[in-house]
């Protein structure tokens, strides 16, 4: 069977008995055969005993090609592989990785004085190149590019660029664009391979280029990086400083995982709870969510404060309890609906959109769902408690409870950007917590109005 025909199971089985019996030879010839994404997913489910025969048996190049294709978003848990590592070793894997993810890791590093370390330690050009993006914010334009990508100066002719091309191919992330830049290293224009290959060799760089270049600055924000690469189908986008030097490249396997990041974000804070929890000990995993348990909590024992305070209503008239659950459970339903398309509508920062169209939209899409979920409960409740003044109550606080969800849900996140806050703070049990709290407020308030109407 071919190493490419096996399971991934199978894989690991045969990989591992290899390393077990220390034949080095015929494991390199499997593992070093199969797709770097495949040795990437069984490096990092090989246990401790296996990896350090990894590290005997593949160069640092080798496993830099084998980390290149680690997940972004399992950055952040390499710390342990790189502790197992001699430094001289560990200096040499982050040299030979591309610049951007070996950032991406030595940032994730808990051991500051062992990034220290690996700078003295990795050859003085990487170094160079490490520096240079290590040092760029969070979230930016910078801190995903990468600063191994292919130009041409604009007076070359095309055979000498076409040369140039071939000598540092090797060492670009991607070659599908080639930048064209002046005699101060500044983004002038961009050639396809295309056009290199079929014009003549007399021809100059700056009689063919594009100069219609789409390009980012450097602290741009990520996701706007990645919206403007989805926009233009590009493959990979150049990044510029205030002075158009061009200084890398973002690929669009970084845009993917920027994508992805997000994505994982928004949909953290719509649950409240980090999704990314698989690395994390049952301990740490509870630590991380408490914090949000806890407040809500007290939210919620606002809630049954409020209820509290109609004990008399509900004796009275006991038959209004029986209805709490369902109005504050589609009420919060229906905030969390909202909460997902304002969230969504933020996270494109489209550019029509607007505050009072969508809110008003919002507003308009709340009543025509209230009146509709009101009419029909009202009608159920009429007729299943023979008493269609109670359904009436019941339909209209299942309205009004409905509207105040959804301008709760569709206001709350715009409001925290405005003020400068992550609007997935406003998760969504935040949201159905506090559609409870004015779910039950409102249902008490209207059916105390008929109380004497429910008590017949």
């Amino acid at each position: 069977m071919e190493v490419f025909e096996r399971s991934f199971e199978e894989n690991i089985e045969i990989l591992q008995k290899l390393l077990k019996g220390n034949r080095m030879t015929r494991f390199r010839t499997e593992y070093l055969a199969l797709h770097s994404y495949d040795q990437a997913k069984i490096f990092l489910a090989f246990e401790e005993e296996y990896r350090e025969k990894v590290y005997q048996y593949l160069s640092p190049s080798e496993l830099a090609n084998v980390f290149d294709s680690v997940e972004t978003e399992q950055h952040e848990y390499m710390d342990v592989y790189f502790e197992e590592m001699n430094n001289t070793y560990a200096a040499a894997v982050l040299g030979d990785m591309y610049a951007d993810n070996a950032v991406d890791i030595l940032n994730n590093l808990s051991d500051r004085e062992r990034v220290n370390i690996y700078m003295h330690l990795m050859k003085p050009a990487s170094a160079r190149e490490i520096s240079q993006l290590i040092n760029y914010l969070d979230d930016t334009a910078g801190s995903i590019m990468t600063t191994e990508f292919v130009s041409v100066q604009e007076g070359e002719d095309l055979k000498s660029a076409y040369q140039h091309l071939k000598n540092v191919a090797s060492s670009a992330e991607t070659i599908y664009y080639v930048y064209v830049v002046d005699d101060n290293k500044r983004l002038v224009g961009v050639i396809s391979l295309r056009d290199l290959i079929l014009n003549e060799d007399s021809k100059l760089i700056r009689d063919i280029m594009n100069t219609r270049v789409i390009a980012v600055q450097v602290n741009d924000d990520q996701e706007e990086v990645a919206k403007m690469v989805m926009d233009y189908n590009l493959l990979a986008l150049p990044v510029v400083g205030f002075d158009q030097e061009l200084l890398g490249i973002i690929t669009v396997d970084d845009i993917i995982d920027v994508i992805q990041e997000e994505a994982d974000s928004d949909y953290s804070g719509l649950a409240a709870v980090n999704v990314n929890e698989e690395h994390e000990t049952p301990f740490g995993a509870a630590k991380s969510r408490l914090p949000w348990l806890i407040t809500l909590l007290f939210l919620g024992l606002g809630t049954a404060s409020l209820i509290s305070q109609y004990e008399e209503v509900i004796a009275t008239a006991s038959v209004l309890s029986s209805f709490v659950t369902l109005i504050t459970g589609t009420a919060g339903n229906a905030g969390t609906q909202s909460l997902a398309v304002a969230v969504r509508k933020l996270a494109n920062k489209s550019e029509e959109d607007n505050f009072f169209n969508s809110l008003t939209f919002e507003l308009l899409t709340g009543v025509f769902t209230a009146i509709i979920v009101g009419a029909t409960i009202a009608v159920v409740a009429g007729l299943w408690k023979q008493n269609f003044i109670l359904g009436f109550v019941i339909g209209i606080a299942m309205a009004a409870a409905i509207i105040v969800a959804n301008l709760a849900g569709a206001l709350i996140p715009k409001l925290m950007t405005r003020l400068g806050f992550d609007p997935a703070v406003a998760s969504g049990p935040f949201i159905s917590t506090l559609s409870d709290l004015t779910s039950v407020l409102i249902y008490f308030s209207i059916a105390s109005l008929f109380l004497e109407q429910l008590t017949y």
